[in-house]
Order: structure tokens, then C-alpha cells, then sequence
């Protein structure tokens, strides 16, 4: 039998291919993990790929990842081929550490400044801040320009406080008086401050289908249901007590302060503490998720950013880094993360600042 000219068998042949390759397609996106989607821009764009920053650079955020000569030569050579004049290198160290660690980076190149973490040894005890404080001083002798990096993930200052054996951790965040006077001699002797405070929100989310950041969420959850722990925002309430006790002390709380899915109340908590301010580090990929908005800050707080890595100083990593700041291009794919970037083209008068500037007012204090 014929329709119109075309017969029932080739239809029937038709809807059993087309049939068939659903079940194809579908087979296929029922059995890849999202763990393994590694998408690929299909957009023919223009692409800019800058390898060094436009205008001279201090990196504000990096940490001791290299741990012999010979490497810290080769990064200290990377530095130069990217504009990079200075990095500060967040040790979290005090007492022998410290000191081992400061002798070996200064040794090699003036281009790394290396800043101590605090003593909290002896927390809980009767005489801790009068030795917490006479570790900084001595810190600051030796040659420490700040401290960091200083870390709270909900149940205190998680990336120091910790029993004998190392596993659990205290429950003192920032605003505890017990750091008062730590960070009160820091503004005396003119050490920023660097701070993690939370993790971006979608690790406090339920791991579910509607998880905007599912994929980073799932390695990095932050457990809600541990007794006492803060959320995000009531982490940020801390620093802010912190800030407004201690107006002299500059706070410079890091990864935007994990807060760049709220640039509203972001904006408040800056507009609230001028001694405080933020460094980009480790979100330039976050935050050119969403590049209008972004830029938009950039423009309004162009004086309070500072530029940060807290990544492996690779050439590649550096190379992300120029992209997203500098140029306009679209729909990009960076290594471990699974949404499309999008470059901010922030204005030179901005890059100058936040890559320099800002920076060197704060260090030279």
C-alpha cells in the first residue's frame, strides 16, 4: 500500500532507525558520569591567548608549592616571563618552619615575600596571647610582611587550630576575643591579613540534580550536619565582627570571600569595612561564569581587588589567568571545571590596579 507515493514498509524502516538511534543516544547519556563530561566549545570565536600579564603583576595569594632549589629557580624565572614582579607566599608556618622556609625562597629571589601564619600552639591556655604574640613579632623580625593564610570552613580556624594528633579542629572562629590581640598587633605592625572564609555555595547545597557547581560540590562538600559548624553566611558575620573591632588591622579575605553568587551582598560587606579587602585568587574561573556582572564589580571596587593564583604555578595556569582578565573571548572550557568561561576585558585603568596597585599600597605599609 502507498501514501501519497511513499510507501507503508519505507515508513515503517524509517521509524525503526530513528527509534534505534534514540536508544542509542539515550543509552549513552544514561551511562557517562558526570565526573568524566569534559565538553569542548563547539563556537567558532576569535581567541586571545595573552602569555603574561598586560602590565607589571604582584601576585598576592600563592603558597611554598615548590620545595627544592632548582624549582623555585624555574619559578622565579616563570615569574619574569609573565610580568610577575613579586608573589607573596602564604606559608601558614611559624617558629623553625617558618624560618626554613623564608630562608630558602629569599635565598634564591627577591621576587617572593613570604608571610607566617600564627602560633597557636599553646590555644586554650592561660598565656596564649602573649606567646601567640611574641611568635608574630619575632615572624615579623625575621622578615614576615603578613599573615596567612588564616582559615575558617564553618567550625573555626580549621587550617591552624588542631589536637595533638592533628585531626580535629578547634572551634574558634575570627571574632573569638581569644585573637584579639594577634590581630590588633598586626595593625600595629602593619601585616595584612589573609582569610579563607567558607567555600562557594554549592558545596553547602544538596548533592542533587538542581546543584549548579555539582560536579567541584561533590569533592569539596561541606558537612552541615556537623555539630556547631557555620554556614557561609554566618561565616562572613564573623569576619565582619573582626573587621569592625579591629578598624586599624587590614583584613584581605580571599576568593572574593567565596561570596560571588551574591555580588549584592558582597558589595555591602566591602561597603561596610573599608579596612577590608579581597583577592581574586583561585575564582577567576567562578566568576567568569557570570562576566557582565563581574565586570561590573570590578568596575565599582576596582580599588579594594587584588590579583591572586593559589593554583600550581604552571605556565597553562598563568595563561587562564591573562584570558579571563584581559580579553573578550567566549564559551571556554578550563581544566577541572565544567561550565563555559568568559573573558572579563577589563579596562586598562583597572588591570593596573588590581594587578599592582592595590597591592603595593598594602605592602607598603
Amino acid at each position: 500500500m502507498k501514501i501519497k507515493g511513499i510507501s507503508v514498509a519505507l515508513i515503517m524502516v524509517s521509524a525503526l532507525v530513528s527509534c534505534s538511534q534514540g536508544q542509542e543516544a539515550g543509552g549513552f547519556a544514561d551511562e557517562l558520569k558526570l565526573k568524566d563530561y569534559q565538553p569542548v566549545s563547539v563556537f567558532k570565536l576569535p581567541e586571545h591567548h595573552p602569555h603574561q600579564a598586560k602590565f607589571s603583576c604582584i601576585d598576592i595569594h600563592s603558597h611554598p608549592y615548590e620545595s627544592d632549589a632548582e624549582a623555585i629557580k624555574a619559578w622565579a624565572e616563570r615569574l619574569d616571563a609573565n610580568n610577575i614582579e613579586k608573589v607573596v607566599i602564604l606559608t601558614y608556618a611559624h617558629g623553625d618552619e617558618f624560618d626554613r622556609l623564608y630562608d630558602l625562597y629569599t635565598g634564591i629571589s627577591d621576587k617572593f615575600e613570604l608571610w607566617c601564619g600564627f602560633d597557636l600552639d599553646s590555644f586554650g591556655q592561660p598565656d596564649f596571647g602573649q606567646k601567640a604574640v611574641a611568635e608574630l613579632e619575632r615572624c615579623y623580625k625575621k622578615g614576615a610582611k603578613g599573615v596567612g593564610e588564616l582559615g575558617d570552613k564553618g567550625l573555626g580556624e580549621s587550617y591552624c587550630l588542631r589536637t595533638p594528633d592533628g585531626t580535629k579542629t578547634a572551634t574558634a572562629h575570627i571574632n573569638d576575643p581569644c585573637f584579639d590581640a594577634l590581630l590588633e598587633k598586626c595593625g600595629e605592625l602593619g601585616m595584612p591579613i589573609n582569610i579563607h572564609i567558607g567555600d562557594p555555595v554549592w558545596m553547602y547545597e544538596e548533592l542533587d540534580e538542581h546543584n549548579d557547581g555539582y560536579m567541584n560540590a561533590a569533592e569539596w562538600k561541606i558537612d552541615m550536619s556537623v555539630p556547631g559548624i557555620l554556614g557561609l553566611y554566618e561565616l562572613c558575620a564573623t569576619l565582619e565582627e573582626a573587621c569592625a573591632k579591629h578598624p586599624n588591622t587590614t583584613f584581605i579575605a580571599c576568593h572574593f570571600i567565596n561570596l560571588s553568587h551574591d555580588y549584592e551582598y558582597l558589595a555591602g560587606v566591602l561597603d561596610r569595612h573599608p579596612n577590608l579587602y579581597l583577592d581574586n585568587a583561585a575564582r577567576h574561573q567562578e566568576t567568569a561564569a557570570t562576566p557582565r556582572a563581574t565586570k561590573k564589580f570590578y568596575e565599582k571596587y576596582q580599588d579594594r581587588i587584588l590579583f591572586g593564583t593559589d593554583n600550581d604555578p604552571s605556565q597553562a595556569m598563568y595563561d587562564m589567568q591573562w584570558r579571563i582578565m584581559e580579553t573578550d573571548d567566549e564559551h571556554f572550557y578550563g581544566e577541572s571545571y565544567h561550565w563555559p568561561l568568559h573573558g572579563l576585558d577589563l579596562g586598562d585603568d583597572i588591570l593596573k590596579k588590581v594587578y599592582h596597585d592595590n597591592a603595593l599600597k598594602l605592602l607598603s605599609r
